[in-house]
Parts: C-alpha cells; sequence; structure tokens
C-alpha cells in the first residue's frame, strides 16, 4: 500500500493531526487580528494609523506594544518555531510504518501538547506549566524524528 494515501490509516491519522495544528496556526493569525481589534492598539506598521472604517479616531498610542496581543503574538511565534517539526517529522514518521495504535497516540498526542501549551499561555499559567506541555511534544518530536533516523540508517 502506498504510504501517502488517506486509504492508510496512519497516514489519515497525520493528515488529521497536521491538518489541526494547520488550523490552529492559521487561526492565531485571526485571534490576533481580534485582539488588536478589541484594544484598538498593538499594531505594529505605521501605515496602520491610516483613518479606515476599522480604525476610523488613528492614534499614535496604537503602535505601542499591547500586552493581550503581544501575549498571542508569543503564543504564535512558538508554534512557528515548533509546528513545521511536527509537520516534517510527522510526515518522515510514516514511512517507517508504525502501528496505528503508536502512531494515534504520537500524533493525536501532540496535538494535545501544543492544545494544552496553548490554554497555558493564552491564561498565563506559569512557565514551569507551559515547559511541561512544551516538554511533551518535544520529547513526541525527539521520538519520532529518532525512529525515522534508525530506521534510514538501517536500509
Amino acid at each position: 500500500m502506498d504510504p501517502l494515501t488517506l486509504h492508510n490509516p496512519v497516514f489519515a491519522t497525520y493528515a488529521v493531526a497536521a491538518s489541526l495544528m494547520i488550523l490552529k496556526a492559521v487561526g492565531m493569525s485571526w485571534l490576533t487580528v481580534v485582539r488588536m481589534m478589541q484594544a484598538k492598539g498593538g499594531f505594529r506598521s505605521p501605515e496602520d494609523l491610516k483613518k479606515t472604517p476599522l480604525n476610523p479616531a488613528p492614534n499614535p498610542q496604537q503602535l505601542e506594544p499591547n500586552e493581550r496581543v503581544e501575549r498571542i503574538r508569543r503564543i504564535q511565534m512558538n508554534d512557528l518555531e515548533n509546528l513545521p517539526f511536527f509537520l516534517v517529522a510527522g510526515l518522515l514518521y510514516v514511512f517507517t510504518g508504525p502501528s496505528l495504535a503508536l502512531a494515534q497516540w504520537l500524533f493525536y498526542g501532540y496535538v494535545v501538547s501544543r492544545l494544552l501549551h496553548f490554554a497555558a499561555y493564552f491564561t498565563g499559567q506559569i512557565h514551569e506549566v507551559r515547559a511541561t506541555f512544551w516538554t511533551a511534544g518535544s520529547l513526541i518530536l525527539i521520538f519520532m524524528t529518532v525512529r525515522v533516523l534508525l530506521a534510514a540508517l538501517g536500509h
């Protein structure tokens, strides 16, 4: 069976997990915009101070950092630093022919770790809480990557 078909349950599991992570990353962009509109600030570019229907009363202070907006940006940056590794490592892991149960634990475990990391960051939990969820996802990435490496070296 071709490993890169949705008829392969391991690849289908990866496709679901990857799609959820991509949607989460795209959702963070939308959440940033929503937060900026709510705060009427946290803008980054000088052209954002032009009078428009969405910004009828521009003010230079709108370019100052806004913690509610910056928190979302930090979460988004963390996603952008981590999700590409999952997308690549997960896809390569499919080629190792893992059991469906293990692949589900790893792929969905990664998704859950990232969602819990988001919740912890969004609600301002202490670093140790965020780090715990980040570490779980990181260990999953390491496991999959080492498994891919060993499989590739074994051929």
